[in-house]
């Protein structure tokens, strides 16, 4: 009996592929989420005030616009998994200098390195999985990234607490220490995978592309997807493939998705509780360092099991579905954080139980939505010659808002209050649900060259 295209299973070279490229997702996540448990230990190991704080949290979210903004034409000039194999060097280096870091200040110099490092795996790996991936499973191969960055995060904190000692401050050394094992795992295994055939074709090699394309993609669609990369590089010979070709009036829409999505994930507030989740904690009522980070263990645990749903999701239910579900999720969610620190008094000792709960809803929402699909709708809207430089610029726009949220967080907080705060990032969301009416598309089932062709013809976003 004939299998419907549909229901043809994947490859599992295609899926190990996949996997070995998204620890550099894993790393995304792991060195973004370390600092939560290291801030408190750093704060007494070196007697940090909150402003410096922040600045040691920012530095690895500078380094990471710095590295979105440096390497958009790189990766289109050296390939996708060149630029990988770099940045698994980068992480390396980088967490073996904050472990042994003599002062706060190589700390902050080591997390901006890192960061560069960041900033470039946050849109080359999902890039490198979409444009590897057989166009049926592309939603969930992308997400698997994101599904690996909510995991780095779960081992960031899982290692915070196994490697935290109240009596010892030093112990935020070890916690970075781990870093450096999944990147000696990324560096091994992006030897032994390809180069992606969109990449390789837009070179003009051809027969390499056709092989790789051979092994991906699903065998009904192989010739298919050729022809359409054969008429995609033809259009793009006359085109720059510069900042010039990104801002031409027929990609505008794609810009708009790429900025606002990331405007509104980042704005909603999601990293201030990756970041700060053991000092919120610590604001409720928990007073050991070691116990304030159970709390946020509890938090990685269901965003990976979220993410995971996501993953199931998101090529089943669409894109746009699914960001509306999302949003609306959130802002009961961020509404209810800011009425559980508001009724502190009356909620007493129970505060720390109703604000877990309040993150654990708005976990679930943002990771089934807003968190995975920012990486995956921006590997999916631009044209293959300008692909490298706008995910770039996706990827300045994510580490540019969220650089603001980390550095405004306790800012904000002493400033109008943590009830407050929270009810501001409940606002941001109630606009994004707006938004994302108009911008967010339906990208489920369509091959990167369709939606391509959908904005050259002048389609707007709601009827892609």
């Amino acid at each position: 009996m004939k299998t419907k295209p549909n229901s043809m299973s994947l490859q599992p070279n295609v899926l190990l592929i996949a996997v070995i490229a998204a620890t550099g997702g894993l790393l995304f996540g792991f060195d973004t989420g370390v600092i939560s448990g290291a801030l408190p230990f750093l704060k007494e190991h070196w007697h940090l005030t909150d402003a410096q704080l922040e600045w040691v949290t920012t530095t690895v979210l500078i380094g990471a616009v710095l590295g979105a903004v440096a390497s958009g034409k790189l990766s289109d000039r050296l390939g996708r998994k060149k630029m990988i194999i770099i940045n698994a060097i980068v992480f390396a280096l980088g967490a073996l200098g904050c472990t042994f870091a003599p002062s706060v200040t190589v700390l902050m110099v080591m997390r901006l390195l890192i960061g560069i490092a960041i900033g470039i795996t946050s849109y080359v790996v999902p890039m490198y999985i979409a444009e590897i991936s057989p166009t049926r499973r592309r939603g969930q191969l992308v997400t698997l990234n994101q599904l690996m960055i909510t995991a780095g995060i779960l081992l960031s904190y899982i290692a915070d607490y196994l490697l935290s000692n109240d009596a010892n401050t030093e112990s935020w050394r070890w916690m970075f220490f781990v870093g450096f094992f999944p990147a000696l795992v990324l560096l091994a295994g992006m030897f032994f995978l390809p180069e992606t055939p969109r990449w390789l074709i837009s070179r003009n090699r051809w027969e390499e592309g056709r092989k790789v394309l051979l092994q991906v993609e699903d065998k009904d669609l192989v010739e298919q997807t050729l022809v359409a990369l054969k008429q995609d590089v033809e259009l793009q010979t006359a085109a720059t493939g510069g900042l010039k070709e990104v801002l031409q009036p027929w990609l505008r829409p794609a810009l708009i998705i790429t900025v606002g999505i990331f405007f509104f994930q980042q704005l909603s507030g999601v990293n201030t509780i990756i970041y700060y989740s053991p000092i919120i904690f610590k604001m409720a009522g928990i007073v050991s360092n070691t116990e304030s980070i159970l709390p946020a263990i509890i938090i990685g645990v269901v965003n990976v099991l979220s993410c995971f749903l996501s993953v199931v999701l998101l090529d089943k239910v669409g894109r746009r579905k699914l960001y509306m579900i999302g949003i609306s999720g959130m802002i009961p969610s961020l509404f209810m954080m800011g009425l559980c620190f508001y009724l502190r008094e009356q909620l007493g000792a129970s505060l720390p139980i109703f604000a877990v709960l309040s993150i654990v809803f708005y976990i679930i929402f943002i990771a089934i939505s807003l968190a995975p699909l920012g990486w995956l709708l921006i590997s999916e809207v631009f044209p293959l010659n300008v692909r490298g430089l706008g995910m770039s610029i996706g990827s300045l726009s994510h580490w540019g808002f969220n650089a603001i949220i980390a550095f405004t967080f306790l800012k904000l907080v002493n400033g109008i209050g943590i009830a407050t705060t929270f009810w501001f990032y409940t606002g941001i969301c109630i606009l994004g649900l707006i938004w994302g009416w108009y911008y967010i598309p339906e990208t489920k089932g369509r091959s990167l060259e369709d939606i391509e062709s959908h904005w050259r013809k002048g389609g707007s976003p709601r009827t892609l």
